[in-house]
């Protein structure tokens, strides 16, 4: 086969380690559920694709124009270890053709350099792996201007397969995602908050093969919302699109309300912990699912630590994974950028650390069946009841991009405006020549409807995040049109 007529690429997929130490109806099936993955994944971009499977390996073979878009989806397809790309030459029965199909193919990469020969057969040829690599390498060391040949240190080595009669020369080598492959491990349902931490662990528990579906509790309006589909989309786009998961929205603001009423500030983000967890056992079982999997990482905050883990875990009767448990923050950062959800994450709001002041870190038992006791819960079967399932492959249509609020950072000399500080607290905003209100954030679904609508407010809250997702959700849920946030000019 001459270089220029070659249409198609060769992909030769080898499974994850671990994959192929399992006992053999494990390795069957895992091996099964890589190439229904595979093939899945690939027949989306071409029906031309062809796709054989083998004991040890899957060969992939597709039009040379889509190479890039398979060559990626293979890298990232869970349970797959390495991905060989490969120039495919068949009815190659003797070493001379051996040895001139290689050199045709292979002699630029090894000018100037030194190389070595790397080979493999299988069938019944009248000669060995070794005499593959001795002929091939002195034809080419004979026929090229190279530096020798080098056995140990080789600047190139060239690999190649001989499978009966048909000659794979391997060109590149890629990492693959490893781990197994996905629908091989069960279901989780992941609590997804967009940021680094639960976007790194529902990676990790796709690599290992655990087809995630994603719960997010909704305290921050539609722009929140849109936030944390658009990186669960990209999660499962990139690394699960091979079986359709779910993603759930549950709206939670009358459970924060809830709990600012009923519960002690110290004991509130544990509470808010532990009954994220209970709505989700109740929707996790309704999907049969068993297990639960947050971002948590011992004390990176005040409700992580095992004392608190204890308190939320005490809560739900559901298995609760935290793969990230002993992980710093850099650690976790830098595999949010490696798998690019860097850029999701730190534009969402840690919504969650903001109903603690002065948190508890070592929570006690006693104490926290006292708060339990005057909380009610129906609000939070409620919240339940009004969740919102949305297949995630149908997901791109809600996630177009939202419109920012107007920033106000000076006034007008004739200009007057509301403003409305949205803080937990008793702390308000001084501002000279402005009327200021102070309501909550977890109020102003209920207060802001009771205000002169004939007046323009402006949001204000430390650092403009609250104000711009409450101020998005009363625009473009109830569409007031008189709100903008107010962010004062740095002294």
């Amino acid at each position: 086969m001459d270089k220029t007529e070659v249409k198609t690429q060769k992909f030769i997929i080898k499974f994850f380690p671990e994959v192929m130490i399992k006992g053999q109806k494990a390795k069957r099936q895992m091996i099964a559920q890589i190439y229904n993955n595979v093939r899945l994944l690939v027949k989306r971009v071409s029906e031309e694709i062809t796709i054989k499977k083998f004991f040890d390996k899957v060969e992939v073979v597709c039009p040379i124009q889509v190479t890039p878009e398979i060559r990626q989806l293979l890298i990232e397809t869970p349970g797959i270890e390495l991905v060989l790309e490969a120039i495919q030459i068949d009815d190659v029965n003797t070493l001379d053709e051996i040895k001139v199909k290689v050199n045709e193919h292979m002699a630029k990469e090894i000018i100037g350099k030194t190389f070595v020969i790397r080979a493999k057969r299988t069938g019944e040829q009248d000669f060995k792996s070794t005499n593959i690599e001795q002929t091939v390498g002195g034809y080419m060391l004979a026929h090229n201007e190279t530096k020798g040949v080098d056995l140990k240190n080789a600047e190139v080595t060239i690999n190649v397969e001989l499978i009966h009669n048909q000659l794979n020369i391997i060109t590149l080598k890629h990492k693959g995602l490893g781990g197994f492959p996905l629908g091989t491990q069960g279901s989780i349902l992941s609590l997804m908050s967009g940021g680094f931490d639960s976007t790194v662990a529902s990676y990790m528990t796709m690599k290992r093969g655990v087809k995630t579906h994603f719960i997010f509790f909704n305290l921050g309006g539609v722009a929140h919302e849109i936030g944390v589909k658009q990186v669960a989309y990209y999660l499962w786009k990139r690394f699960g699109s091979s079986h359709r998961v779910s993603f759930i929205s549950v709206p939670f603001d009358d459970v924060v309300t809830e709990i600012f009423n009923s519960t002690s500030e110290p004991y509130m983000g544990v509470t808010l912990k532990r009954v994220m967890l209970k709505a989700a056992e109740k929707i996790a079982d309704e999907m049969k699912i068993d297990a639960l999997l947050t971002g948590e990482s011992i004390a990176q905050v005040s409700s992580q630590t095992l004392r608190n883990l204890a308190l939320i875990d005490q809560f739900t009767n559901k298995l609760v994974l935290r793969p990230l448990c002993t992980m710093n923050k850099p650690e976790i950062m830098d595999i949010a950028a490696k798998i690019g959800t860097k850029k999701f994450a730190e534009a969402m709001p840690e919504y969650c650390g903001v109903i603690s002041k002065s948190p508890v870190t070592h929570g006690s038992y006693e104490r926290m069946e006292k708060e339990s006791s005057k909380f009610d819960y129906s609000v939070v079967d409620k919240a339940v009841e009004n969740r919102q399932i949305t297949n995630i492959n149908e997901i791109i249509a809600d996630i177009s991009e939202i419109g920012q609020m107007e920033v106000v950072t000076d006034f007008e000399e004739s200009k007057k405006y509301t403003i409305i500080d949205i803080r937990q607290g008793q702390d308000c905003i001084k501002v000279e020549n402005q009327e200021v209100l102070k309501i909550p954030f977890f109020n102003l679904k209920r207060d802001f409807k009771k205000l002169p609508q004939d007046k323009e407010y402006l949001f204000y809250c430390e650092k403009g995040i609250l104000s711009q997702l409450h101020g998005q959700y009363l625009r473009d849920a109830e569409n007031y049109t008189n709100i903008k946030v107010y962010r004062p000019k740095e002294s």
